[in-house]
This record gives C-alpha cells, structure tokens and sequence, in this order.
C-alpha cells in the first residue's frame, strides 16, 4: 500500500472535502479521487466514502480505516524518526505554514542562517492567513506556524513562543485630502471615507475586532486577503486601510502610501507574532534543532 494514499485518506477525513484537500495539496480531484479508489481495491472493493450523499460521510468500513491507518501512520513516522537518526546526510524537508508579516519579514533571516549551517535542510514557507496557518498545523499540514493571533483555538494545545511584535497603522494614498503637514487626523475624518480591510481568517482583522473597539465604526467596503492588493488599492484612490507598521513602512518610503496619525488615538493597537507547533507532536532532531535555535536567537 503507498503510504501517501493513506497519509492523504486521513486528511482527507478531516477536511471532508475532496476540492479543499486537493487544493491544499496541490493536486487534482480526480488525482485525490484515485488514491482513494486504489485504497478501495486493495481491500477487495470495498466503499470507504458514502458518494451517495452530498455530505462528506465515512462507511463504517472507512471509519474503521481511518482509526487504523492513523496508528500506521504513527507507527510509520516514528520508525522514520528514528532510523533517520543513524543518517546525518538524510534530506529533511520543514514545513512552516506563516502568516505574512512572520513568514515574509521575520523568520526569512533565522531560516536563511540555519540553513546555511545544515546543508541537509529543504525549507519550504507556505504563506497563508493566520487562521489557515492554524488548521494546515492540526492538519499535519505544516511542522510549524508563524501567526499574528490563536484565532479562537485552544493556546494550550500549542507549544509556542514570541518572536516579534507588530503595531498597526492606518495608511492613505499620498495624494489623500486627509494628508497634513502632521499627517493628524481625528477619528470622525477616518469614518467619512471607506476602508479596504484583510480577510475573515487574518490574524490582523482578529486582532483590531478584538482590541480596538472603534472598528466597527469604520467604513469597511472591501475586503482582500494580501497586504500588497491593499496598499495598490489605497495608493491610487480615496481607501484607507489599517495594516502592519512593518508594511505600511516599506510602501510608505516607496512612495506608495501615508501613515496617518489619529488624534487621541497614540496606538491604534499592537499584537504579538508567535511561532508555534502542536504540543506532544514528535519531531525530528533537524525540526527539534531549529526550534531551539530560533528560540534562542529571538531571546538574544
């Protein structure tokens, strides 16, 4: 039996979606479809999905695939683990599913550095929001996650530590009519124009619901999923937008934005950028290796 077939039957019980799996994955259904049809005949033909229904619902012979493929993949992973252990020169791929400002402005230079001393590290950095980085890590999508908020999940089923922390601005075209000598405007001005906001999902949007009560007065007309179709859009009309100091910085010294000033407003808020990983899951000394040693680099 491929062991990827069965690998991709438990995620696939746990998305209960053939085209969300497969997008995650990166395949095609009918590829995804396939590994299962050959699950099905190798156990003589039969049913493990219920296709009958609209609902994604297991057989009573896939549920009991499922609770046994999971100790094999378990058993499987961890003779892995620990014959790799008498390899030094193994290839050894780290998954870390980040949200923006983690995956593309914190971590790149603590991955670049230990990459450099262990040749035998393939990194691979999947950008998502901080909510999707949160269920590729349940779903074994991912050995870590760098995110900007828990998004309502339990922090006690992560191990986690700090690795930054990211105050949010409000930014305008430069030709904006709210652009002063001060670039200070009061909140009432903000709430006369619309705003373009991230995502459901963004580790950014949960976090000014969540601390900046003054939000849901703000005029919020669009909506996207990547800062930079935010800062095109506010850099050529009348938008405003709330992001990433980080962000909001580099397009503001392209020339590309504003950072507005809120009167009686100092901070609008701040949050922390964690690194994390699901607690009791073994790793490899490699993943083990670089966790300790971001965590140690962050502390410095």
């Amino acid at each position: 039996m491929n062991i990827e077939y069965l690998r991709n039957f438990i995620k696939l019980t746990r998305y209960k979606s053939f085209s969300k799996l497969a997008k995650e994955l990166e395949i095609s259904q009918s590829t995804l479809s396939h590994q299962v049809s050959q699950i099905e005949k190798e156990f003589g033909g039969v049913v493990l999905i219920d296709r009958t229904t609209k609902k994604f619902e297991l057989t009573r012979a896939g549920g009991l695939l499922k609770k046994h493929a999971e100790q094999i993949i378990d058993l499987y992973d961890g003779c892995k683990l620990e014959i790799s252990k008498f390899r030094n020169d193994m290839l050894e791929d780290i998954i870390i599913s980040a949200s923006t400002i983690p995956g593309s402005h914190v971590l790149p230079k603590y991955i670049a550095d230990f990459r450099n001393n262990n040749q035998y590290v393939n990194f691979k950095i999947v950008i998502n929001n901080s909510k999707k980085s949160l269920e590729n890590l349940k779903n074994g999508m991912a050995n870590f996650a760098g995110v900007g908020s828990f998004m309502g999940y339990d922090m006690e089923d992560f191990d986690y530590f700090k690795i930054g922390e990211d105050e949010l601005k409000i930014i305008c075209s430069p030709n904006h009519k709210l652009v002063k000598d001060s670039n200070l405007v009061t909140f009432n001005e903000l709430k006369e124009f619309p705003f373009v906001s991230r995502e459901k999902g963004s580790g950014t949007r949960d976090t000014l619901e969540q601390q900046f009560p003054d939000y849901k007065e703000l005029n919020i007309e669009l909506e996207f999923n990547d800062n930079d179709s935010i800062i095109s859009t506010v850099s050529e009309s009348i938008y405003l937008s709330i992001m990433s100091e980080i962000m909001a910085s580099k397009a503001e010294s392209a020339g590309l934005v504003k950072i507005l000033k809120v009167e009686n407003y100092p901070l609008i808020t701040k949050r922390p950028l964690y690194f994390i990983r699901l607690k009791g899951k073994e790793l490899s000394r490699l993943k083990m290796e670089f966790w300790d040693e971001l965590h140690s680099q962050i502390k410095k």
